[in-house]
């Protein structure tokens, strides 16, 4: 996702040396830098006639552009091209200077000269904000290009159930897909991802807990480039240090990283904390485990409960994906979506532990053969939930679907099983006995692997 950057200087050395510093940023794309206030109005104006999309994300405005003053440039930026970022560039870095700024419509101010670090966080800051007015405008919100990518969560109803592997699943579905991916390990104390997928690296999401800017340079230094096309954060190696990422660093760091990538999947566990449950309730899609048997059906609907009361997410905006699947379970899929309120996902999962144990005992999920009957259906589900192209890309969407693994009539077809009729007796006869709860459900640079 490349931000596009028009900067405009009077001073030729100010210009110069903002260039220099712009063409470090990494996925920045800076324009020359334009000499008077009357040379930036007529680009914008230019570029505003053919569509908004056609504008810079951020515009940098120094203090010393004329012959219109600083601030009355930025003003008319704001009004006339709302849709753009503006930040100033000022020697003047006080609370008198940063008011007015704010009032003439600034997104931030950076002091003179800038540093690497402010102007990235300003610049990183600025474009965020004007993808998200660009989506008000009618950008849809999943489309990619610019910053503000999709956030998919992914959660567990009980230990067990196989929230992990669906998660790495539909991230490396969505990276085959050609979508920028990055996979979050946010199960604090336990989390499995790097386990999955063989990776050590002494970096965590906790290390970007106590920063309260993080810049593109320290979110890669947190992130590690695998060799799939992913991009990981994981979870501390201690897990107490887990209760470093509270709520308010959770939404921080999701934020970051939406910004950098199209697609966020968070791994959130099974446990409702702090952090998993923010990072829920500001996801664009929640997906809940479970598997059909009586114990976990009745963890989802508690799980699902549970956030309705704490008003994280509402069961019917909640996407369930039901694993272990097969046509003899006595619980099936469409008496899971009845039960649980909640929207069951069309294609089930098999069960069939036995294609997965050499990966999984050899902790190298990337590998799973295509020909697997668990990796074809999780891999129907991320197409399903959108995950594998832009809605608002048809044709990409058609050609990420065809790319499915073992794609064909008969894999096509495994959906069909969540219309299967429930049997009236066996465990479904106790989930619909007695009352209550208890007797009804009722690109960044890529790096070497780290020791």
């Amino acid at each position: 996702m490349t931000t596009r950057i028009l900067p405009a200087a009077g001073d030729a050395d100010a210009a110069r040396a903002l260039s220099a510093l712009l063409g470090q940023l990494p996925d920045a794309e800076p324009a020359a830098p334009l000499p008077d206030s009357g040379a930036l109005l007529d680009t914008l104006a230019r570029l505003a006639a053919g569509s908004v999309d056609e504008l810079p994300e951020v515009v940098l405005v120094h203090e010393r552009i004329g012959p219109v003053p600083a601030l009355d440039l930025i003003r008319e930026v704001a009004l006339r091209f709302p849709a753009v970022g503006v930040v100033l560039l000022s020697s003047d870095t006080g609370p008198a200077l940063f008011s007015a700024a704010m009032d003439s419509g600034a997104r931030g101010l950076i002091g003179l000269p800038p540093s690497y670090e402010e102007l990235a966080a300003r610049v990183q800051a600025a474009a965020q904000w004007s993808a998200g007015v660009r989506r008000h405008l009618g950008r849809p919100a999943d489309a990619p290009g610019g910053p503000g990518g999709r956030v998919v969560t992914v959660a567990g109803a009980k230990g067990g159930v196989g929230a992990t592997l669906t998660a790495v699943q539909f991230a490396l579905a969505a990276a085959a897909a050609g979508r920028r991916t990055v996979l979050v390990d946010m199960d604090l104390q336990a989390g499995d991802v790097g386990s999955y997928l063989d990776v050590q690296f002494r970096r965590s999401i906790a290390d970007l807990a106590g920063i309260h800017d993080i810049s593109p340079r320290v979110l890669q230094d947190a992130v590690y480039d695998d060799r799939t096309g992913l991009a990981l954060l994981l979870a501390p190696a201690e897990g107490e240090r887990g209760e470093e990422v509270d709520d308010r660093a959770a939404r921080h760091v999701v934020t970051a990283l939406r910004g950098r990538y199209e697609l966020v999947v968070v791994d959130c566990g099974t446990q409702v904390t702090g952090a998993n449950a923010a990072v829920v309730e500001m996801a664009d899609t929640a997906v809940l485990v479970t598997t059909p048997d009586v114990v976990c059906v009745r963890a989802a609907k508690r799980m699902v409960r549970m956030w309705e009361r704490l008003q994280v997410r509402k069961a019917e905006d909640t996407a369930m994906v039901v694993n272990r699947w097969s046509k003899h379970t006595e619980i099936q899929p469409s008496l899971i979506e009845k039960i649980t309120k909640t929207r069951v996902a069309k294609t089930p999962v098999p069960a069939a532990f036995k294609e997965l144990q050499p990966v999984v005992d050899a902790g190298r999920l990337q590998d799973l053969d295509n020909r697997s009957a668990v990796k074809q259906a999780l891999w129907t589900v991320a197409g399903e939930l959108g995950l594998l192209a832009a809605p608002a890309d048809p044709a990409g969407a058609a050609g990420a679907q065809a790319a499915l693994p073992g794609r064909d009539a008969a894999g096509g077809g495994r959906g069909s099983g969540a219309a299967v009729a429930v049997r009236g007796t066996g465990p479904v006869a106790r989930l619909r006995r007695g009352g209550g709860d208890r007797g009804s459900l009722g690109p960044w640079p890529r790096r070497g692997r780290e020791g």
